[in-house]
């Protein structure tokens, strides 16, 4: 009797031992199974995180492609006004073929035709304006569509004063009363200076330089000249002046007669192997 209820103790242990053994297993596992669950929650987690950080790298040829448009919006230096007011190039290898257009007493009556023109034809110009052009809406709206076109704006005094005839004080206001003008309705001020008939003082010249502007002076024109006012004439003579060469700074104005043979006039000297140089890129101060 003993011995049997010895035995079933026994039995009794043993299956309380099985017991015991099967739940912890079975809890190991669950444990196991929580951590490899917890560990592919934190590696998602982890590489989400990283895609965040992280933004994709661009491709060398989308890399290239921002550089480039870059590269096309900053114009470098490429040349410099010399001392007989022609353009001179900077670095060997760049084009010595070139001229400059500049279009003076601006926005009179034709400007704004003359823009489109030059427009159309994809040739840059430096419009030189005068503040007694600008006193009217109509006139200001005027200018800033010709700066909206892409054409640099330059002071030519606000009266078209001879500056030689008048004290330092009418000279100063004459220019910066207009690049102020300027500068208000075009959101910039402008960075080239011509005299009214290339008549500069010390005074002046000092002036500009403080401003921040460059001087400018020309190589030739003739439009106002009584025997070239007229499209044939002055298409003739601006394609053969003895002054046209590399560099040459050709001097216009806003007439009539330059407005109907502008775009001949482009057309020759393009045809005669000249590029129309850019303004920006000539070297300011």
């Amino acid at each position: 009797m003993k011995k049997g209820i010895f035995l079933a103790i026994i039995v009794f242990v043993l299956m309380l031992l099985c017991s015991c053994s099967n739940e912890n297993k079975s809890s190991e596992k669950e444990q196991d199974n929580i951590a490899s669950s917890n560990e592919e929650v934190m590696d998602k987690t982890e590489e989400n995180n990283k895609d965040e950080q992280d933004p994709p790298v661009k491709s060398d040829s989308a890399q290239d492609s921002v550089e480039e448009s870059n590269h096309l919006v900053q114009k470098e230096p490429l040349y410099i006004i010399n001392d007989v007011w022609f353009l001179e190039p900077i670095k060997e290898g760049t084009n010595e073929k070139v001229v400059l257009l500049t279009i003076d007493d601006a926005p009179d009556d034709h400007a704004l035709e003359m823009a489109k023109t030059l427009s159309e034809l994809e040739a840059p110009a430096i419009f030189f304006v005068n503040g007694h052009f600008l006193e009217t809406e109509k006139k200001k709206n005027t200018l800033k569509q010709i700066h909206e076109m892409g054409f640099a704006i330059g002071n030519h005094t606000f009266n078209h004063q001879n500056l030689t005839e008048v004290d330092e004080e009418i000279q100063r206001e004459e220019i910066l009363s207009l690049n102020a003008l300027i500068n208000e309705i075009i959101g910039e001020k402008p960075q080239f200076f011509r005299a009214p008939n290339g008549a500069n003082t010390d005074f002046v010249k000092n002036l500009v330089e403080k401003e921040g502007m460059l001087l400018m002076n020309w190589s030739y024109g003739y439009d106002w000249v009584s025997e070239y006012q007229s499209k044939q004439a002055i298409t003739e003579i601006m394609l053969n002046a003895p002054e046209l060469r590399n560099g040459a700074n050709l001097l216009m104005h806003d007439r009539p007669w330059t407005s109907e043979a502008l775009a001949d006039i482009v057309k020759g000297l393009r045809d005669k192997g000249y590029e129309i140089a850019d303004p920006a890129t000539i070297k300011t101060p």
